[in-house]
């Protein structure tokens, strides 16, 4: 089923009080909808995956196929949606989504795919698949919208607005960062909670710097060897030297294209991840959960779907248009997200809950707000309780 466009929730959002939410009726309700789409998952699963991955691998091969002839911006589109698939298997895969499905090849299983040499032919990105496994499968989704998640944008862009920068900077920066975040944010804050929970497991105390580019430093040298430079030494050397017989013009043509494959990359993926969570009709939360009802309601009222119902417009989306119904059911198929959808969306409206859905670019503008300091999220200490600061509404919720 297909959302209509430019839906919100807005005027919900402002008469919203989650105190009159049964969050034991909301958890049981959940609790039937997985019930119904485990009781449906098997071979079609199997097969809508591969061909999703058939689709990504179609692109690669075309990029490549033709990025030698000159640079372009068709094979370097090409090729980063061909990088953008294999990270769209990745992160189902990693949440175990496909380890349940009866038939399903140990390849696509959280326990091999992506892991050891397998990466190579999985998954060769700037981050490392288990440091991306504890920084996002744990502490996003576990914490999300609480200062210990990793990947609360507001709270990450804080320092600009601390600064007293100027706008029209905050707008460079973010800009900038649109285009390399991956390499910049992405790979050093997975690897960081990757050693945060060693030393955690090991009992031993985090000594790092909070800069892990040091060279210097054991945090450094890891980043370098285990992120940084095996995926710069396999995109933008290994692959263009393999074009060395048609000459240093075919190999130059491949590296310009796997660079500009990089930059749309990291747009393409800062357009798609970025607006989940952020927006002034988001909530962020100044204190932990405190039971599962709380929890799902958490998940939906601090994240935003896109427009969703085709693979095609799926696909181009990575499957985060989902993301509300991806909060709540961490280990679904890609195929049952898309089955989850309507039935999640009707059980909001029925209960009176917030379900936000609008298209990727409006939810970029919402983003584009929050980051550069013109908006803020609905900031509480949690949904049952009072505000931590600003005028208190009905429902004990208001925006900071």
């Amino acid at each position: 089923m297909s959302a209509p466009p430019s839906r919100s929730s807005l005027p919900e959002l402002d008469s919203f009080d989650p105190r009159e939410i049964d969050l034991d009726e909301l958890s049981r309700e959940l609790a039937n909808i997985r019930r119904e789409l485990d009781a449906g998952v098997g071979a079609e699963d199997i097969a809508h995956l591969q061909k999703i991955e058939r689709w990504g691998r179609t692109c690669t091969a075309l990029g490549y196929g033709t990025a030698w002839m000159a640079p372009n911006p068709i094979s370097a589109m090409l090729i980063s949606q061909g990088v953008l698939t294999r990270w769209l298997l990745m992160h189902h895969i990693s949440h175990r989504g496909y380890d349940q499905v009866e038939g399903i090849p140990e390849k696509y299983t959280s326990n091999k795919f992506g892991r050891g040499w397998r990466r190579i032919i999985d998954w060769m990105d700037w981050i490392l698949p288990e440091a991306w496994h504890e920084e996002h499968d744990f502490l996003h989704h576990y914490n999300l919208g609480e200062d210990k998640d990793p990947d609360l944008l507001e709270r990450n862009a804080a320092w600009m607005k601390e600064k007293d920068l100027p706008h029209w900077m905050r707008k460079i920066l973010v800009g900038g960062l649109a285009t390399s975040w991956k390499w910049f944010y992405y790979a050093p804050s997975t690897l960081d909670a990757l050693r945060q929970a060693r030393a955690r497991r090991n009992k031993e105390p985090d000594t790092e710097p909070a800069s892990l580019f040091n060279p210097f430093r054991p945090g450094g040298r890891e980043l370098w060897k285990r992120s940084i430079l095996p995926h710069a030494t396999w995109r933008f050397v290994a692959i263009p030297a393999l074009y060395a017989p048609l000459g240093p013009v075919a190999v130059t043509n491949v590296l310009l294209n796997s660079i500009g494959a990089e930059l749309i990359n990291n747009l393409h993926s800062f357009l798609i991840i970025g607006p989940n969570h952020t927006g002034d009709d988001l909530y962020r939360f100044d204190e932990p959960v405190s039971g599962r009802g709380e929890f799902y309601l958490r998940q939906i009222v601090g994240s935003a779907n896109y427009e969703t119902g085709t693979d095609r417009m799926d696909w181009l989306q990575m499957w985060l248009n989902y993301q509300i119904e991806h909060h709540i059911f961490p280990n679904l198929t890609m195929l049952q997200y898309r089955k989850a959808q309507p039935r999640v969306e009707a059980l909001c409206r029925k209960m009176g809950i917030p379900y936000v859905q609008q298209s990727v670019f409006k939810r970029f503008g919402k983003m584009w707000e929050v980051l550069t300091g013109s908006a803020s999220m609905r900031r509480v200490t949690n949904l049952v309780g009072k505000t931590t600061s600003g005028a208190k509404s009905r429902s004990g919720l208001s925006a900071q």
